[in-house]
């Protein structure tokens, strides 16, 4: 490998978590600590905006009304800062990162509500940010600074203020890398999908740059439908039909009905398992061809 250029990429490994009950109750708690803040911080923006424009019918100078609230994220969280005394008196129970998770997806939402409006974003336009709600919301949590490492087994991750958690699978993958010294942790995203928690760890990657064992050979892929895909040479590479599997599951576990006992609150989780595992099982059934988030 010597000689051959090295390429930085950012790649995320996702694992999933094996939770005690404590600590679910740790997670969600810094999840509502980051739904918190970005409510009070949206709360806090569009009523400076309402009472400015209320006082621009009353004929006031520009000069003279409600001073702005800036909407980056070093702004939102001086705002916050200031207020979280009074807003969570709790705030230190929780790592700093909960709440910045929260401003920063708000400050995200403002940049691009306001991009998309002035034209320098393209696409579909994007909408003014909304309040996120404790029951449709998707618990989640992001850290960027802290404790953040895998542990020597494997099988444990660290992260502040949540400590050592337990995984379901080995990290073996991202630990090489990490003990090689061609990765490094950006980030690691705590959130819930289908029931069940997942850590992702964002991660600056150096890679060597293939080279083609044919240089010269040229082939063609057409992804479809009946097919995943089709080889220009004639391969043919069959549609696992994952969605389609994962949707008769769906259709058994709703056709259960009302349960009693434990039968009957252990349902939604079935559905919920059910429905989240039809995309990963799709996003990897052919990495090397698939489109797929």
């Amino acid at each position: 490998m010597a000689g051959r250029e090295r390429l930085s990429v950012v790649q995320a490994y996702r694992f999933a978590l094996d939770l005690t009950p404590r600590q679910e109750r740790a997670v969600l708690a810094h999840a509502g600590a980051a739904r918190v803040a970005h409510n009070w911080a949206l709360a806090r923006v569009k009523a400076v905006m309402d009472q400015r424009a209320a006082e621009r019918t009353y004929g006031i100078d520009e000069v003279d009304l409600t001073p702005t609230q800036g909407w980056s994220l070093p702004a939102l969280r001086r705002a916050w800062n200031q207020a979280k005394a009074d807003v969570a008196p709790w705030w230190a129970e929780c790592s700093k990162e909960a709440f910045n998770t929260g401003l920063d997806a708000l400050a995200r939402g403002l940049k691009n509500w306001s991009d998309s409006r002035t034209g320098k974003r393209a696409g579909r336009r994007v909408g003014f940010p909304r309040f996120k709600s404790r029951r449709r919301s998707t618990p989640s949590v992001r850290f960027t600074t802290g404790a953040i490492r895998v542990e020597p087994d494997r099988r444990h991750v660290v992260l502040p203020r949540l400590r050592r958690l337990k995984l379901h699978e080995s990290a073996r993958k991202l630990a090489r890398r990490l003990e090689a010294g061609t990765a490094r942790v950006v980030s690691a995203t705590v959130r819930r999908d289908g029931g069940r928690w997942y850590v992702s760890f964002t991660c600056a990657v150096q890679r060597v740059q293939g080279v083609p064992a044919c240089p010269d050979a040229t082939v063609g892929v057409d992804l479809g439908v009946s097919h995943l895909a089709v080889l220009s040479t004639g391969e043919v590479e069959p549609n696992p039909r994952h969605l389609d599997v994962a949707a008769r599951r769906l259709r058994r576990l709703a056709r259960r009905g009302p349960l009693a006992g434990s039968a009957r609150t252990g349902a939604p989780v079935g559905v919920g398992r059910c429905g989240g595992s039809a995309r990963p099982a799709r996003s990897g059934a052919c990495p090397g061809c698939s489109s797929a988030p």
